[in-house]
């Protein structure tokens, strides 16, 4: 029984009744480019072959009922009045979603959900904006809600913004729309636009083998085992030190109004005014777009040596100067560049726990899963989890409107497609 199935199944046994519309979400998993989003900076993530899937169908009232069928928890709000639920804090994600939608005007009726999914929660790979997108699309379907993929991953992270209460980028919510199988996502943060960059050619087409395309690398995620939780972490408060960053330097550089405006030429000449804690922030951050920059040109000529190296450069500094990763990472990271044949290998998602990732020859994938697991137990105490990944296509409709003939197929149409 596949897991489109099941969660039919799953959805008629709490609800008693099909649902009309399937939607899923995926996470992802951030190459480089780490904490630049909301600087208005340069991102380089890819969406993960794992997803959050979402079965709904209507209700004839304004009644939302939710099922979180990996955990057996529900919870029920009214459209008519959503607010936080302390007992069920997994819900905020939907809540916020639905409540965004009708704010933005978007005319919403009742409706029944069941959501599960395969992204880890608390690992740095962005369940939450998996959550929220595949809502989105679900809702999007359900109503027939004239909404472009640009405004629903925005009404997304507003969701996240304003409801959950973490200040996350746009970064997840646009990956997970946005993302295209074999391909990382060059993402300006400030104008939204992106471009498609091949990370792995064979998995697009390309009939070159792996040793003539320099392309036969796997994305290997690690996942430490330690939980993070954004909205009890620090990150709110490495926000507010890069916003104190602007509001100094702006006072010789007229015009700056986030860290993506300060060269590292200009950084350099000023950064003796900074306080020593708001100095590293910045340098993190302006060295940390560089490093986007120069890794998109990297792929785009192939090679595949100096982005490794600009992901192993890209921890350090977030080790150093940002201050977001912890023993446990820098452990993993250790292990990974032990293995022959990996590239590059650095924390990647907010921090303070969750996973590494890593850039592998494709010959040096399953040593580095015997290996890595081996030497981060022995320095830890710990288990680690690894994820061998593609990149894989964004959010999408996988039974209802777009296709009624392919219903429970597993096959997507993309989010802006659902007609």
């Amino acid at each position: 029984m596949d897991r489109y199935e099941r969660l039919r199944l799953t959805f008629g046994a709490e609800f008693g009744a099909e649902p009309e519309v399937i939607a899923r979400a995926p996470g992802r998993v951030n190459l480089i480019g780490e904490h630049t989003d909301y600087n208005d900076g340069f991102v380089l993530p890819v969406a993960i072959d794992r997803d959050i899937r979402v079965a709904a169908r209507r209700r004839p009232d304004r009644t939302v009922r939710l099922l979180a069928a990996d955990f057996g928890r529900r919870s029920a709000f009214s459209l008519d009045d959503i607010r936080h639920d302390p007992a069920e804090r997994w819900s905020h994600y939907e809540r916020g979603v639905a409540l965004m939608l009708q704010r933005a005007g978007y005319r919403l009726g009742g409706f029944e959900a069941a959501i599960e999914g395969e992204v880890p929660t608390g690992a740095g790979l962005s369940s939450s904006a998996a959550v929220e997108v595949a809502t989105g699309t679900g809702l999007k379907a359900l109503f027939g809600l004239d909404i472009g993929p640009v405004q629903l991953a925005l009404l997304c992270q507003k969701a996240e913004n304003e409801f959950v209460g973490v200040n996350s980028g746009i970064m997840d919510q646009f990956i997970s729309v946005f993302g295209k199988r074999g391909h990382a996502l060059f993402l300006d943060c400030r104008s939204l636009e992106t471009k498609q960059v091949p990370v792995q050619r064979s998995a697009v087409g390309d009939r070159r083998s792996e040793s003539e395309s320099g392309d036969g690398v796997q994305i290997v995620v690690a996942d430490t085992s330690v939980k993070r939780g954004l909205v009890d972490s620090q990150y709110n408060q490495r926000r507010l030190e890069c916003e104190e960053a602007v509001r100094r330097l702006s006072q010789w550089l007229p015009g700056v109004t986030a860290l993506r405006d300060v060269t590292y030429e200009q950084f350099q000449r000023y950064a003796g005014h900074l306080p020593e804690v708001v100095r590293r922030r910045a340098r993190h951050v302006i060295t940390e777009d560089e490093r986007v920059l120069a890794s998109v040109e990297a792929l785009a000529g192939g090679d595949l040596v100096t982005f490794g190296r600009l992901m192993d450069e890209s921890h350090t500094s977030l080790r150093d100067d940002y201050e977001v990763s912890i023993p446990q990472l820098d452990v993993m990271v250790e292990a990974a560049r032990a293995v022959p044949g990996v590239l590059g290998s650095r924390m990647t998602g907010a921090g303070f726990g969750g996973c590494t990732v890593s850039l592998v020859r494709a010959e040096a994938v399953a040593q580095f899963r015997r290996q890595v697991p081996e030497q981060y137990r022995a320095r830890t105490a710990l288990e680690a989890t690894i994820y061998v990944c593609q990149a894989a296509d964004g959010a999408g409709v996988v039974a209802g409107p777009c296709d009624p003939a392919r219903l429970f197929k597993g096959v997507s149409c993309p989010a802006g497609d659902t007609s």
